[in-house]
């Protein structure tokens, strides 16, 4: 079966509300990890640190998001820019995905139903963006 442009604006706009979903999953988080009782422990500049990082990648989620939600189209479009930003996403998944199996350790997960369940699903996210990513920056190309 051949990918064609009109699948691919289909599975970019998945990946739009795939981030839409982080994005909301990113406010369950504190709560989840407990941020209220273990922040405190931090020095004044790490937990601001901290905090500006996370907001800022909860704004990068929302903002690629809001992209793909309503210019996904013009990514296919074969332009300078539409293939820089195909390929800084494609990058920036596929780094992440290296994360969730490199960095992150396995005793996080492993022998827990419940965070295995969550490191699994996550990684068939991290594949599936890049994924789509790269085959729209692969037909751009073209």
């Amino acid at each position: 079966m051949r990918l064609t442009r009109e699948m691919l604006l289909v599975h970019l706009h998945a990946g739009g509300l795939a981030m839409a979903s982080l994005v909301v999953v990113n406010l369950f988080v504190p709560s989840r990890f407990h941020w209220r009782e273990e922040m405190p422990r931090l020095s004044l500049v790490n937990r601001q640190i901290f905090q500006v990082h996370t907001l800022f990648l909860v704004l990068t989620l929302g903002l690629f998001s809001a992209l793909l939600l309503t210019c996904a189209s013009a990514l296919l479009e074969p332009t300078r820019l539409s293939r820089a930003v195909l390929t800084g996403l494609t990058i920036f998944w596929a780094l992440r995905m290296l994360v969730q199996w490199c960095v992150y350790s396995s005793a996080l997960w492993r022998g827990h139903r419940f965070n295995t369940v969550v490191h699994c699903a996550f990684s068939v996210l991290w594949i599936y963006l890049t994924s789509v990513f790269a085959a729209a920056l692969w037909i751009n190309l073209r």
